[in-house]
C-alpha cells in the first residue's frame, strides 16, 4: 500500500462483533477488507471520506476496477455508505463508515447528523501539477488562545477615568457623624 503523509493519529473504535465480521471479510474479500481499513484510517471524526476512486486505487496500490469491486462488496454488505458528490461525470464520492463497526468521537455523538468529510487529492488527477512554488494564499490575521493582540502605531490618546480620582458617592467628614 503507499505511504500517506500527514495521516492523522488519531484513534478509532470498533465493535467486538464489527471486527469479528471484519475480521472474515478479510478471508472472504481481502482488498474489499483492505480498502476498508483505508477508508477507516483516513476518515474524519464523523466518519466520513471524500476521494477519487482513482486516489484510493493509488494508496492502496491497484487498479481502479479492483477499488470498484471491493467498493460494490462493502456497500451491499453494508459496511459503507457512498454519498455521490456533484451530480456529473467524474465527480467524487463521499465514504460514510458505518457507525456501528468504526468510529472516531465520542459515542454519544453518533446519533446526530453531522456530516464533514476529510478529503483525499492526489496530483495526477489535478489540471496542473501541485506546486511548491505557488504564491502564498492570503492570510488573514488570527489570535490562537492564549495570544494577545498588541497595539500599533499612534493610537488613541487615553480615556478620561473621573472615577479613579472623584469619589462616586456624597462623603460626610468623619468629624460631622460624631
Amino acid at each position: 500500500m503507499a505511504e500517506l503523509s500527514g495521516v492523522r493519529g488519531t484513534w478509532v473504535q470498533t465493535e467486538r462483533a464489527a471486527h469479528e465480521a471484519w475480521a472474515a471479510l478479510i478471508g472472504r474479500q481481502p482488498r474489499a477488507a483492505a480498502l476498508l481499513h483505508l477508508l477507516v484510517a483516513n476518515m474524519d471524526r464523523s466518519g466520513a471520506l471524500v476521494a477519487s476512486q482513482g486516489t484510493l486505487g493509488k494508496l492502496m496500490g491497484v487498479s481502479v476496477a479492483t477499488i470498484k469491486r471491493a467498493l460494490v462488496v462493502l456497500t451491499d454488505e453494508c459496511w459503507i455508505d457512498v454519498v455521490r458528490v456533484g451530480s456529473e461525470r467524474g465527480g467524487v464520492n463521499a465514504y460514510v463508515v458505518n457507525r456501528r463497526v468504526a468510529w472516531a468521537d465520542k459515542r454519544e455523538n453518533q446519533r446526530y447528523a453531522a456530516f464533514d468529510a476529510r478529503i483525499l487529492v492526489s496530483e495526477e488527477e489535478q489540471e496542473a501539477p501541485i506546486s511548491d512554488n505557488r504564491p502564498p494564499l492570503r492570510q488573514l490575521p488570527a489570535l490562537s488562545p492564549g495570544d494577545m493582540q498588541l497595539p500599533h502605531g499612534e493610537g488613541m490618546p487615553p480615556p478620561a477615568q473621573p472615577a479613579l480620582v472623584e469619589p462616586d458617592l456624597p462623603a460626610i467628614p468623619r468629624e460631622q457623624i460624631e
